[in-house]
């Protein structure tokens, strides 16, 4: 327990500190991080590996980066209660600058977006995936489990092919 409450203290200063969005000041503080590790993912990785995956059930890791790229839309638009970007729609097809590209933007969309964001509207209910309605605060905290989540598997993908993540690696 210790050990966590010091991680959060590094990654999330401010956190502890009076605030009057304690969620959205976290959640600001979580963005940089997290995209600095799954943008890395995405460059280590090379882009002939981009057709990847472990095992017949998994994703690719082209597969991978789209939906991170579409969750990241779709989540930071309700977050920030404003509309999703007009993109032309990634393909795991797609080469790998341009999903790279397409990743960058998508955290520079949830950086604008989690800016809006006000604690007094957690509550607020919107639509989510499937048509399911429910409060802005479920948005927020899928948003960053997924992020954990989904560098976990690009980590996994980056270590069968020989590769350190980013956050493994030296500073």
């Amino acid at each position: 327990m210790k050990r966590a409450i010091s991680i959060l203290l590094i990654l999330c200063p401010l956190a502890f500190s009076q605030t009057k969005n304690p969620v959205a000041t976290v959640v600001q503080q979580i963005i940089p991080r997290q995209s600095k590790n799954l943008i890395g993912a995405v460059d280590l990785m090379p882009g002939d590996k981009f057709g990847y995956k472990p095992t017949p059930q998994q994703v690719t890791f082209g597969q991978l980066v789209v939906h991170i790229i579409e969750s990241n839309n779709f989540l930071c638009s309700k977050i920030g209660d404003i509309a999703a970007p007009k993109i032309p729609e990634p393909n795991e097809s797609d080469s790998k600058e341009k999903l790279s590209g397409a990743l960058r933007a998508s955290f520079d969309f949830c950086n604008a977006a989690v800016a809006k964001l006000d604690d007094s509207k957690l509550g607020d209910e919107v639509e989510l995936h499937g048509g399911r309605r429910g409060p802005r605060a479920l948005a927020v905290f899928a948003l960053t489990n997924d992020w954990a989540d989904h560098y976990s598997a690009a980590a996994q993908y980056l270590r069968l092919n020989g590769l350190l993540p980013p956050s493994a690696q030296k500073k």
